[in-house]
């Protein structure tokens, strides 16, 4: 299955289905009303997950006709993969993008695993619809479980990235495995939607971080008796002329 790669992410999750419209007509109103359903899809799917949305439940909610819905949509299958990369749009913004605002290295690693950190926690009244969606969909092979994959998968590649960054500028030792760091530093995220959102545990995010900090410990090229970064404070260092994506 074809995956985007991470400079494309942008790309990839803003193609979607155009909105209808009449030849030659303005279909700006088109679009922000396709823009509100697809708002209210990705409240209901944090809520209820892919499987809860239904054309019906949308136009019910939007006090539309089912076919006004399906307009925009064209199947309940579409609707679910335009979730899909509108939670991702929204994930990369707010997520990695302003990571890349950091030094390369640690300072970047830190930075998005504590803004993921911050959006699960966030999460924790709705859902995270990658984690969700790969319960619902893990075993049912087609469009929807390809799309998530597929930006799952974009994401890990930008992690892996700032990884081997950081090995590459000395943050970490020039053996350290990539994927098995991604690994596991996967690994604390699952721990931490599963402890925050099911268990109700109020210090799960701080346990995120200080886990998060052994497996850099771990890694670290620093030199000996140099302190890592105090858990949950992420190390900042002055913004870049330039940003330079990873």
């Amino acid at each position: 299955m074809p995956v985007a790669p991470p400079t494309a992410v942008t790309e990839a999750s803003a193609a979607s289905q155009p909105t209808v419209s009449l030849p030659g007509r303005p279909h700006h109103k088109g679009q922000l009303t396709r823009a509100a359903i697809l708002e209210a899809a990705l409240g209901l799917a944090s809520h209820m997950g892919l499987e809860g949305l239904s054309i019906g439940a949308l136009a019910e909610l939007m006090q539309m006709s089912k076919s006004g819905v399906f307009a925009h949509f064209g199947s309940r299958e579409e609707l679910q993969i335009s979730v899909v990369r509108e939670y991702h749009v929204r994930f990369e913004a707010e997520v990695f993008t302003p990571a890349l605002g950091e030094s390369r290295g640690l300072p970047r690693l830190r930075a998005l695993f504590e803004r993921w950190v911050r959006r699960v926690s966030l999460e924790l009244d709705s859902g995270c619809i990658y984690i969700s969606g790969a319960v619902e969909f893990d075993d049912r092979p087609g469009p929807v479980r390809e799309a998530l994959v597929s930006m799952v998968v974009s994401w890990h590649r930008a992690l892996a990235r700032a990884i081997g960054i950081a090995i590459e500028v000395g943050h970490l030792r020039a053996d350290t495995d990539v994927q098995q760091m991604l690994f596991e530093v996967h690994g604390l995220i699952l721990a931490l939607h599963h402890d925050a959102r099911f268990l109700r545990s109020p210090d799960a995010p701080q346990r995120a971080r200080l886990a998060f900090e052994r497996v850099v410990a771990q890694a670290s090229a620093r030199a000996p008796g140099v302190a890592p970064a105090p858990a949950g404070r992420p190390a900042r260092s002055p913004r870049p002329a330039s940003r330079t994506r990873i």
